[in-house]
């Protein structure tokens, strides 16, 4: 993929989260693309479900291993706006995602680092390439905007 498909395709998922955000939800989008074709698209849904597990990331390659009709989803290229936490990052890997692109790095969740250790010594999952930054500032702003809310309404108390 072009750094101008990766944009483009960013774009979406920023979309994304942005209707998280408007639903009161962590404003973190997710888009999984095979050859130019969105196989599936989604946000956070973690309020909405009570399901601490239903993060975009999770959601998209369900939708997408549905849609294929097959849990590997090779040859395919997630973007999220937030670097994926380690239980969304294993769902990659687990997948067999051959690309992952990413807006924001999480210093405090971020499981990128891990991800490479893991993909390095799991035999049976394909090499993951990955790409953080693309449309970082964006997607930066969305978040700490959501949180800057979330503790004002909360009284001045962190998430």
């Amino acid at each position: 993929m072009s750094l101008n498909h990766d944009t483009f395709f960013m774009e979406m998922a920023l979309k994304q989260a942005k209707i998280a955000f408007d639903q009161d939800e962590v404003p973190v989008g997710a888009v999984l693309v095979r050859d130019g074709e969105i196989l599936s698209s989604d946000h956070n849904r973690v309020e909405q479900l009570i399901d601490p597990t239903a993060h975009a990331e999770i959601l998209v390659l369900r939708r997408a291993s549905q849609y294929v009709n097959n849990w590997r989803l090779k040859d395919s290229c997630l973007y999220v706006t937030l670097e994926p936490c380690p239980m969304c990052m294993g769902a990659i890997l687990l997948a067999r995602v051959s690309r992952l692109v990413w807006a924001a790095f999480d210093p405090r969740m971020g499981g990128s680092k891990l991800s490479m250790k893991w993909s390095e010594s799991c035999r049976w999952s394909a090499t993951l390439s990955m790409r953080g930054g693309v449309l970082q500032d964006e997607s930066l702003q969305l978040v700490q905007t959501f949180f800057f809310f979330q503790r004002k309404r909360k009284g001045g108390s962190s998430p």
